[in-house]
């Protein structure tokens, strides 16, 4: 089977070669749509062997994607963006599920590495190269409309899914979003769409997290309850519905129904790894209304799903310390600082715990590494830190 990988780009630089390093002897061929850059992205494109292609932007990614697959040779198509990579783990698997003979889609488990939100999404990235198989929707792209129509007149073919991380996103760390101004592209691009598409439910649940994202939460509101009454929805919409209202309503300090949402998001039938971020969130409303042993409970379930989940270690050390049980929170917060070195509010919760217990320079060793950590990004954070330790008598 000859694997094809598409992109579309359109000024990446500084991240396409790790994208492209990353399916170096996975991939048969490389399919570059370029939208307009004026760096170097063609030509880093062209040196890993791409063939490169231009095409007009109309602020339509389905139709840019669209433009990508008419260039595709192989059997199966890969589909990356230039801020994504993919994991080595997952290549075996991948291999194994193109060589189904009944598979149309295999959908990929993606990290949003740097996301506030949700850490893990199912993307339907991998696909076979059929004609009927093309995107739709001009942001939020996906091909799984086109796969619908098709499975309804072939039903010889299969849609899965892989359940190991396969992509790894970079898209959503906070200094991305800013440079490239994406909630305002997002929220043009499917406003445009929504006026012409009013009872579109999968963006509808998109939109209306964005407006709650960037502080339009009456608005978001509105969107999400209007798509959850609508009726039959994908369980995957659903879980975004629900998770989306239950920030909403944590927002508006109505926490009887952010924690209906959380719970109704986490009972969904889906697969675990995609609730973690569901089960996080219903702990912190748990641990704020001092339910802390349902906290706790909570925190553990996500940390069986993903033992992996350094913010998960964080809030269950923060759950044990209100508990009293000190040691157990200083062994979760290590847990949280082994998974996720950089995580300053670990350290800094490490050392008021070590400090409660009587373990003094190792309580200041924290301190220190928290506010190094913390002047790289929040120096206020830093300095209120430090300051506190001085009227405590400690130098730092």
């Amino acid at each position: 089977m000859m694997l094809s990988l598409c992109a579309i780009v359109k000024n990446e630089e500084k991240s396409l070669s790790s994208c492209l390093s990353s399916v170096k002897g996975v991939v048969d061929e490389i399919v570059v749509v370029d939208t307009g850059s004026t760096d170097r992205t063609p030509e880093i494109a062209r040196e890993f062997g791409a063939r490169v292609y231009h095409f007009e932007w109309c602020n339509d990614f389905a139709a840019a994607r669209n433009e990508s697959l008419k260039y595709v040779r192989g059997d199966w198509v890969l589909v990356l963006d230039a801020d994504e990579v993919l994991t080595p783990e997952i290549v075996p698997l991948l291999k194994q599920a193109i060589l189904q003979a009944d598979n149309l889609v295999v959908n990929l488990v993606r990290e949003e590495v740097g996301a506030t939100g949700s850490p893990y999404s199912l993307v339907s990235r991998l696909f076979r190269n059929h004609p009927a198989v093309r995107f739709s929707r001009p942001y939020h792209e996906m091909v799984d409309d086109s796969v619908v129509e098709l499975l309804q007149r072939e039903s010889q073919w299969q849609v899965g899914y892989l359940s190991d991380v396969a992509i790894l996103h970079y898209g959503y760390q906070p200094e991305a979003i800013a440079s490239k101004h994406k909630f305002q592209k997002a929220q043009a691009a499917m406003e445009g769409y929504l006026a012409n598409h009013p009872n579109d439910v999968y963006v509808c649940s998109k939109l209306g997290a964005l407006y709650i994202q960037s502080g339009d939460i009456a608005r978001g509101v509105q969107l999400l309850k209007r798509s959850l009454d609508s009726g039959s929805v994908d369980d995957l919409v659903l879980y975004e519905l629900h998770y989306h209202l239950g920030i909403a309503y944590e927002h508006l300090q109505q926490l009887s129904l952010a924690k209906y949402h959380y719970q109704a998001a986490t009972q969904l039938p889906i697969l675990p790894k995609l609730k973690l971020a569901a089960y996080n969130n219903l702990g912190n409303v748990l641990k704020d209304n001092s339910k802390l042993q349902a906290a706790k409970t909570v925190y553990e379930t996500a940390l069986q799903i993903e033992p992996s989940f350094a913010v998960g270690y964080y809030n269950l050390g923060m759950t044990l310390k209100v508990l009293g049980r000190l040691e157990d929170a200083i062994a979760s917060y290590q847990k949280a600082i082994d998974l996720n070195p950089d995580y300053a509010d670990a350290y800094q919760n490490l050392g008021v715990a070590l400090l409660k217990v009587g373990s003094v320079s190792e309580s200041l060793s924290a301190f220190k590494r928290a506010i190094a950590l913390h002047e790289q990004r929040n120096s206020s954070e830093a300095q209120r830190l430090r300051q506190g330790l001085r009227e405590m008598g400690f130098n730092v």
